[in-house]
């Protein structure tokens, strides 16, 4: 349990590594067979879970002594017959492992922590087994256990998280003939444009259709092994951008490129929309908040992972904020939806719960109060920045849940606070 009294957070920051891009640069790593250096990776417990999935694969792993990178050495792997893996509570490790696994051509059950066990794979197993794939999974929650090889052919499903199409994408260029993807329904398009760019740097050939609800990848392709940099998480820096804008300060976050496929960034034209200021130099950029937040409406279908951090930004706020169309906020760690309107309400916030999102009736100020953090790192780190703009202590347990993808936030968070 953490105690955070008021505070009104000024100054620079630098935020850790991309996690999706980190798990993407480990996985292919692993599966091109070969050596691999990954610069500047996020080292947090879901990236853990990904190390040491491939390390029970046969990788070897090791770090530089400051941890700025990690040498992957997957070039002499031995399989046994069959191997479990424990991705923890790394769902991106999960849906990505599952269509590459089938490349070992040896049965290899994934499973995880109790969160993960509930997450749903059934969609991404069915469209599995219609490419070949022996899969079995209990009502299409883990653990699974999936057996290639892929043969290739055509599949059809709903991505309600782009991780299914993102695992389909980097498995299918290894299976033996062409694979076509149909995605009537697709949540979270830039994240498929984070791994899209993984299979440009790789020269997989492929075609996708504009919005990616269609797409081919020719079979029989390989990975090679790579020295890739991987840049700030926008993900992360979210929190620092908005506790200035709640607080009226300004905050410098570095190590971000402006010009990343991270979805994320959306969050800068967001706050902007707000009232606040954004400028950019270099690397950095800087979010100074105005005198007056103004609430809005926001579709947050492509940047589910900022619904706890406008949701507490919009209770700061003056005026109604909508946050729609992200069901799939439901079906993350936590139900993002519902936890957020519970601790929104436990300090004094009137707001309403609907299927796809928040209504918050912001008043321009906070009370304090006790809140869960639902073991959900990214409540936890939202419900620590309403400190920026509380008038009395925000108490919030679970704390160290936060490390899933950032372990040194509250000492960031510490260095700013005024």
């Amino acid at each position: 349990m953490i105690r955070l009294s008021p505070s009104r957070p000024a100054g620079i920051v630098e935020v850790p590594a991309s996690k999706s891009q980190t798990i993407r640069a480990f996985l292919i790593a692993y599966f091109s067979g070969e050596m691999s250096i990954i610069r500047h990776p996020l080292v947090s417990s879901d990236t853990q879970s990904c190390i040491e999935a491939i390390k029970a694969l046969g990788a070897k792993v090791s770090f530089s002594h400051d941890m700025s990178a990690a040498y992957v050495d997957a070039s002499s792997i031995s399989l046994p017959d069959s191997i479990t893996i424990d991705a923890g509570n790394s769902g991106t490790t999960e849906y990505l492992l599952l269509p590459m696994a089938a490349s070992l051509r040896i049965p290899v059950t994934i499973t995880g922590d109790e969160q993960l066990r509930r997450r749903p794979l059934g969609p991404l197993a069915e469209a599995l087994c219609s490419l070949g794939a022996d899969i079995s999974c209990s009502n299409g929650k883990p653990p699974v256990t999936i057996k290639g090889p892929l043969s290739g052919g055509r599949a059809s499903i709903e991505c309600r998280t782009s991780q299914y199409l993102s695992g389909l994408l980097l498995g299918a260029p290894m299976a033996s003939a062409r694979t076509v993807i149909d995605c009537p329904l697709l949540f979270e398009k830039p994240y498929v444009s984070l791994t899209l760019g993984w299979l440009d740097k790789q020269g997989i050939r492929y075609s996708i259709s504009d919005d990616y609800m269609h797409s081919e990848i020719e079979g029989g392709q390989r990975y090679h092994g790579f020295d890739e940099y991987i840049n700030g998480d926008y993900s992360s820096a979210s929190f620092f951008f908005a506790m200035a804008a709640m607080a009226g300060t300004a905050i410098t976050v570095r190590g971000l490129d402006r010009n990343d496929a991270q979805g994320d960034k959306a969050i800068l034209d967001i706050l902007k929309s707000m009232g606040c200021m954004v400028t950019w130099e270099g690397n950095a950029v800087t979010v100074r908040g105005p005198e007056k937040l103004n609430g809005g409406t926001f579709d947050l279908n492509a940047i589910p992972d900022t619904l706890p951090i406008l949701a507490v930004t919009a209770a700061a706020a003056e005026g109604t904020t909508k946050l729609t169309n992200v069901p799939q906020a439901r079906i993350k760690e936590t139900d993002r939806i519902r936890s957020m309107h519970e601790n929104l309400s436990a300090l004094g916030v009137e707001c309403e719960e609907e299927e796809d999102g928040l209504i918050i009736h912001g008043k321009g100020y906070i009370e304090g109060g006790y809140v869960k953090g639902f073991g959900d790192h990214r409540i936890i780190m939202a419900m620590a920045s309403l400190s920026a703009a509380a008038s009395d202590d925000i108490i919030i347990d679970n704390e160290e849940a936060a490390a899933v993808t950032f372990p040194t936030f509250f000492n960031l968070f510490d260095s700013i606070r005024k």
